[in-house]
């Protein structure tokens, strides 16, 4: 109890700074845009064409003044901090929404993608490293480590661009978006209940498979897109902890017991590699979240990235901005420190030395 204790002040200090440092530079850099370019936003949408110019910049000013966006950058933060503290992230002109509403709303596609990817690339990267590691330099070693270079050197769009011209254009296997255009109807009806915001486990809960079949197949290249990488980098890892491990004595043991193969493997040597596994998994994690953006937008998923997009599009819209960004300072840090007491658990020696 004392180590998560002193684990969860760390995460609150570490959450605290982090957020603290991106608002600060990403309020800076909308700073930088003129406050009646911002105004612009905040303007109403009935406003009339023919307006004249001295009407124009009245209602500019009334905008600005409203709004302070002509006060000192420390004043603007600050108010902006203590909004954000009583639950009001504030309200997005680009978007005609409240921020926290909209990415709420768009949680669901995102977790749904990056979960997929999580049950893909960490399994597959365990299991291809540890087959590896036994068959070392021989054929599937060979094939394992070919194929883990070309996936690290591929970069994500390129890739994302094959599966799309393989599977979409020319098969015709999988396409693009969330869902196929026949279900979307049923989908957005009132009639089918969105019980977690995954498509995959409600179409299972209201009683209507097509709907998760066709929500995995519009999800499997994106997926696939987000894992690659990942995949590449973690199998890797394991190949060469586990060969490392297989010629420590413990293992030397275990087999002259008479112990098989296949249990010295997983049993012992991958299960004294595991804690730098997990940490270099956490690492991956974050940059696949990063980086699941870039995916959504490729693939045409209505997730949270569709926030970042259009509030840096033509004018930074502050709200919507700063709400991306503390949207994925939260969810990375709540990740890594998921993984944090996962590594505690799979490294007794950490808590024996805390």
């Amino acid at each position: 109890m004392r180590f998560i204790f002193r684990r969860l002040l760390r995460i609150v200090a570490r959450f605290v700074l982090t957020l603290v440092v991106i608002t600060v530079l990403l309020y800076g850099s909308v700073m930088l845009t003129p406050a009646e370019t911002r105004a612009t936003l905040y303007m109403p949408k009935n406003t009339s064409p023919r307006m004249t110019e001295e009407k124009w910049q009245e209602l500019l000013e009334k905008m600005i003044e409203r709004y302070e966006l002509n006060a000192p950058f420390h004043v603007q933060y600050l108010h902006w901090l203590g909004r954000l503290v009583q639950g009001n992230w504030g309200y997005s002109p680009t978007l005609q929404e409240d921020v926290f509403s909209v990415i709420i709303r768009r949680t669901p596609a995102t977790a749904e993608l990056t979960l997929l990817a999580f049950l893909i690339f960490i399994p597959l990267g365990l299991l291809s490293g540890v087959v590896a590691a036994s068959k070392k330099n021989r054929a599937p070693d060979h094939a394992f480590r070919l194929a883990a270079f070309v996936a690290t050197s591929l970069p994500p769009m390129i890739f994302a661009i094959l599966l799309m011209v393989i599977f979409y254009i020319d098969l015709y296997w999988f396409a693009p978006g969330r869902l196929g255009t026949a279900l979307q109807p049923l989908v957005s009806s009132a009639e089918f209940k969105q019980y977690t915001g995954f498509l995959t486990i409600d179409g299972l809960l209201n009683h209507v498979p097509q709907v998760s079949v066709d929500a995995l197949r519009h999800l499997a290249m994106p997926a696939l897109t987000l894992a690659i990488a990942q995949w590449s980098i973690l199998g890797r890892l394991t190949r060469a902890l586990v060969i490392e491990e297989s010629q420590q004595e413990y293992v030397a043991a275990a087999r002259a017991r008479g112990l098989p193969e296949r249990k010295v493997m997983w049993n012992h040597a991958l299960r004294n590699a595991l804690p730098p596994l997990i940490t270099n998994s956490m690492l991956s994690a974050a940059t696949m979240l990063t980086g699941i953006f870039v995916v959504e937008i490729l693939f045409n998923i209505p997730g949270v990235s569709s926030i970042a997009v259009k509030s840096m599009a033509y004018v930074p819209d502050a709200p919507a901005a700063l709400g991306f960004a503390i949207y994925s300072v939260v969810v990375v840090l709540l990740l890594m420190s998921v993984l944090d007491l996962i590594q505690v658990w799979a490294d007794p020696r950490l808590r024996w030395s805390s």
